[in-house]
């Protein structure tokens, strides 16, 4: 299990990320682009993934990773239920979806991302 303080953290240690209200939710964004949301009342955080990196992640997860049930899932948008999912995973996913959305320089800027000092 992870905080919705811990996600939060994560992903703002994600380069070029910036926090911002989204509905009800907090949106992180990488150039004006979201790549996560977290919804801290109700313990849960949404990413964006290619279709194949969302079936990969559902598939490792063991039930703490799923996609939106509706059709925002289908365009890869992804729950993580932060009560079931370690830190580990919630890393890897966040990288993940940062890498998917940030722009092609960026990402060549930042080859490996580190999260230190985060539990």
């Amino acid at each position: 299990m992870i905080t919705p303080e811990t996600f939060r953290q994560l992903a703002l240690a994600l380069p070029e990320t910036d926090e911002a209200p989204h509905f009800e939710n907090r949106a992180f964004r990488v150039k004006k682009k979201i790549f996560a949301t977290l919804n801290a009342a109700a313990n849960r955080a949404t990413l964006k993934f290619s279709l194949e990196n969302q079936d990969v992640f559902t598939v490792a997860s063991n039930g703490a990773i799923f996609p939106v049930p509706n059709k925002w899932g289908h365009h890869g948008w992804t729950h993580i239920d932060l009560e079931r999912a370690e830190l580990e995973l919630c890393r890897d996913a966040l990288q993940t979806a940062w890498w998917e959305v940030a722009p092609k320089a960026l990402r060549a800027k930042h080859p490996e991302i580190e999260f230190e000092g985060i539990e």
